[in-house]
């Protein structure tokens, strides 16, 4: 993560994160893109990140995929105790991680998938 720049954890494959590109692109944010599929973050960035969240990794996770299904994740506990584990799922996994996560330049940070936190992106909200 680059401190004091806007960063989008990005797949280009997903409609939901294209559209935040090109809402970033629209409002003129300078802005770097981490395609986050081959550069997976770490367990220390994806604490990071939830901080500036407010959220917990079961937050952020994609329980639909099969990966999830695979590991049963759906009959994981949801407590601090838990944590870890999430966590490490998500590091190791990174098509687990909800998509796009925009870093704003500010500190802040928001799951970009409906039209209120796109609009936090440009400042329209």
């Amino acid at each position: 993560m680059t401190s004091g720049q806007t960063e989008i954890w990005h797949n280009p494959r997903c409609t939901k994160s294209r559209t935040a590109t090109a809402r970033l692109d629209a409002a003129g944010v300078d802005y770097t893109v981490r395609r986050y599929l081959d550069d997976p973050p770490t367990v220390a960035e994806l604490r990071a990140v939830l901080a500036r969240l407010g959220a917990q990794p079961w937050d952020i996770t994609r329980t639909g995929e099969q990966i999830a299904k695979d590991l049963a994740m759906a009959e994981w506990g949801r407590t601090e105790a838990d944590r870890e584990r999430w966590l490490s799922a998500l590091a190791e996994n990174p098509k687990l991680i909800q998509r796009p996560i925009v870093l704003t330049a500010d500190g802040g940070a928001v799951v970009a998938r409906d039209e209120q936190s796109l609009r936090a992106l440009d400042g329209s909200s």
